[in-house]
């Protein structure tokens, strides 16, 4: 199947239940098990050291470590966006997907079999790494088959599994941990959790993979799963390598989560030096950088909450793991909410000639301002279990409602045969938020004994936001929709009112891997 213009996809005959929409469904589905996968740990994590139990058994600074555990499996997670990215625009976006999703099932069960603290690592810098794949070509997917005013609403409703599958991963933990207690024992029973969402995302990848089989037979899954593979396999050696040498070199969590950045950023600058030229459009673009820079402080908050939420709930409200765990799910929950709503309005905004972006501003400026009151009610020392709920879930709502609008917003500056690449770069400089936040709160909290400077901290991230998102030039609307910079015949976006010109035909994802 060959690449669509945007004007190719307005042109499709409409129906009662319209393709995309199961598209959407589908990817919904994988979005819930990968993000269930990676929640997980969060969890696993604090239930290990309220019980004292396998590796986290007599660690010194058990936040410090379970927080840099998370953080290894977002440097592995890192280093994969800009070449899965890179490889769906090669092998097609449905192949990375499918791949994306059997390797994350197979690694998470895998988390649940392992024995010993560096094993574990291991294999959650290898589930990282092949779940880092799935973000740019859901996303590059999306944008293709979706019609274009219905791009919001079409990002927000797949990523809403997003916050299903963290709502999954932190509201269930402690039943499938209980399970796990019955069946292995106290000690063992933190691998039940892994070992059935493991299946669980296996048998959605499976299904993923036989329904694009429906749309297009051939697909270079192989092939394209040996050269993700060939990544993944230097990404691993050297997310080890810096974890075994600032382990012996005595180095705190937090620095070995700073030089795992640095490592991923260099080794995908190394891929730019070979391929600048033909990545240009992406690396200078100044709207890109602007909303890739702002997406740090996104994916910090985002697996702040999401892996700490549960212990910083525990902690302020003094309630147990089983509570803690129902009143963090507030958290997660909101993105049922805010990611569909988020991309509604966008569209609709745009429809209006009001644009995607000052609906960013605002909403990310409130969530900011509900992140500050979360944390004077948690610094009061004894608040209400319920405020922090109303909190939690008010200033999620509004967090994971800009998600899709600036996604869409990216969609739009992007030159559509680069959307793979785009979203990969998005991720990746985003993900530096996602290495550092579990390890650097993590910290702080073993530092102080309390989350109070974590989650100001976070706040502060999200401030900066909100300013960088204020400096991005979005594309007008009529040149969205159609009108002024569109060229009528290509559907192709024209940068300087010089009509574009049209695009050569794209060769199907079988015949690119030829």
């Amino acid at each position: 199947m060959s690449a669509l213009t945007p004007a190719d996809v307005d042109r499709e005959p409409r129906s009662r239940w319209p393709a995309y929409r199961t598209l959407w469904l589908l990817l919904m589905l994988g979005w819930t098990v990968s993000a269930a996968d990676r929640a997980l740990t969060g969890p696993v994590v604090t239930w290990m050291i309220d019980n004292k139990v396998a590796f986290l058994a007599d660690a010194d600074k058990p936040y410090a470590l379970a927080g840099l555990i998370g953080g290894l499996f977002f440097a592995g997670y890192m280093l994969t966006q800009f070449p899965g990215g890179h490889l769906g625009d090669r092998y097609g976006h449905r192949t990375i997907i499918g791949v994306s999703l059997v390797w994350a099932g197979i690694a998470t069960m895998l988390s649940g079999v392992l024995t010993g603290l560096v094993a574990f690592i291991a294999v959650r810098v290898f589930t990282g790494l092949g779940e880092g794949a799935f973000f740019s070509n859901d996303r590059s997917l999306v944008a293709e088959r979706t019609p274009i005013a219905k791009r919001s609403l079409g990002m927000g409703v797949v990523i809403t599994g997003l916050a299903l599958g963290i709502t999954i991963a932190t509201v269930f933990a402690p039943n499938l941990i209980d399970l796990g207690d019955d069946a292995f024992g106290k000690q063992d029973a933190w691998r039940m959790p892994f070992l059935l969402l493991g299946a669980a995302t296996l048998t959605v990848g499976a299904g993923l993979i036989a329904y694009f089989r429906t749309q297009e037979r051939g697909l270079p899954y192989v092939r394209a799963a040996l050269h993700l593979g060939a990544f993944a396999a230097v990404g691993l050696a050297a997310v080890m390598a810096v974890y075994f040498v600032g382990d012996a070199a005595g180095l705190a969590d937090i620095w070995i989560a700073v030089l795992e950045v640095a490592l991923a950023l260099a080794l995908v600058g190394l891929v730019f030096a070979r391929k600048g030229e033909e990545l240009a459009p992406v690396l200078r673009n100044r709207d890109l950088w602007l909303i890739n820079l702002a997406f740090i402080a996104v994916l910090w908050n985002l697996w702040f909450f999401s892996f700490w939420s549960v212990s910083i709930v525990a902690d302020a409200a003094h309630s147990s793991f089983g509570r803690s765990a129902l009143i963090a799910a507030f958290n997660a929950g909101a993105g049922i909410l805010g990611f569909p709503v988020g991309g509604w309005l966008a569209d609709r905004a745009v429809r209006s000639g009001l644009g995607r972006k000052p609906l960013v501003v605002a909403f990310t400026a409130v969530q900011c301002v509900l992140t500050v009151a979360f944390g004077l009610a948690v610094a009061s020392g004894s608040p209400s279990v319920w405020l922090l709920a109303g909190l939690l879930f008010g200033a999620s709502t509004f967090f994971n409602a800009m998600q899709p609008i600036a996604q869409a917003m990216l969609a739009d500056i992007a030159e559509p045969e680069l959307h793979g690449s785009a979203f990969g770069m998005n991720n990746l400089i985003g993900e530096i938020g996602a290495v550092l936040s579990p390890a650097v709160s993590g910290t702080l909290r073993d530092a102080t004994g309390s989350w109070d400077a974590a989650i100001f901290l976070d706040a502060g991230l999200i401030a900066c936001a909100v300013l960088l998102f204020c400096f991005v030039r979005e594309r007008s609307s009529s040149s969205v929709l159609g009108g002024g910079g569109e060229d009528a015949r290509t559907g192709r976006f024209a940068r300087t009112g010089t009509p574009a010109a049209a695009p050569t035909p794209a060769p199907s994802p079988a015949a690119r891997a030829r």
